[in-house]
């Protein structure tokens, strides 16, 4: 009988042992990794954003008056002045897995790098991309997704941000500056929240709350400045201009 309760409490103990284990790495020893992980990164890409600079696509002008459906050939050039041709800068899609843009938000501390791609593996080394979205700096609605509680938790603090707080992407184009201008918490399955917008949108979702995958909470910011933003709004004009 001793023998069997001995077994039964050193069972207890290793099991745990193993529990608080588990709990520890996953708390603790995933953001140490991820520290790693991040700070190769925003090295590395630093780097990268000084080298591809003459590399990029060219800058595109998008003529604001055919853009909008207009004939530029009706016009008398004494009877109306032309707008000025708008600028667009595009941006190669990037690999998964690759890092390509840094992602600030002074309020809650946060400068990390971009990842493309939201697969468990990804999202290990940061916030990621999801394929299929436009980049952030880019028209329509940009769509991330960050680890909460594990892996860096960059999204810990998603609770604190307000409307009207800035959030700064930095891609090989330059800085696009961002305001919140909605928050929700919703069910994992409202994928709707990925939807394009028109103009320029960064759709930010991570788990709610805390510990839990229950719920997503989701930050919506529309940008305000950055190279596309004149380009954004004629898209935008033109959405408002077909509806």
């Amino acid at each position: 009988m001793r023998r069997i309760i001995q077994i039964f409490g050193w069972t207890l103990i290793w099991s745990g042992v193993f529990v608080f284990g588990y709990l520890g790495w996953q708390l603790v020893g995933t953001d140490v990794v991820n520290a790693g992980i991040q700070e190769q990164a925003q090295e590395e890409l630093k780097q990268v954003l000084e080298d591809t600079e003459e590399e990029l696509p060219d800058v595109e002008e998008i003529d604001p008056f055919t853009y909008l459906g207009g004939d530029t050939e009706v016009l008398g050039s004494d009877t109306e002045v032309l707008p000025e041709p708008v600028k667009f800068s595009p941006e190669e899609i990037p690999d998964i897995g690759e890092g390509f843009a840094f992602l600030r938000i002074d309020k809650i501390g946060l400068d990390a790098v971009i990842f493309e791609g939201v697969d468990p593996q990804t999202l290990k080394s940061g916030p990621g991309h999801t394929p299929g979205s436009p980049l952030p700096g880019q028209p329509g609605n940009a769509v991330l997704a960050g680890h909460r509680t594990t892996y860096g938790r960059p999204f810990w603090d998603f609770d604190l941000l307000e409307i009207g707080d800035r959030i700064e992407v930095e891609s090989a184009i330059g800085v696009s500056v961002y305001e919140v201008r909605e928050i929700a918490v919703v069910q994992p399955t409202d994928v709707w929240v990925t939807d394009d917008r028109p103009g320029a949108w960064l759709t930010m979702t991570t788990c709610e709350p805390k510990f839990s995958a229950r719920q997503r909470l989701v930050i919506w910011a529309e940008m305000v400045s950055g190279p596309n933003l004149e380009y954004a709004a004629l898209q935008m004009e033109k959405f408002v201009d077909q509806t």
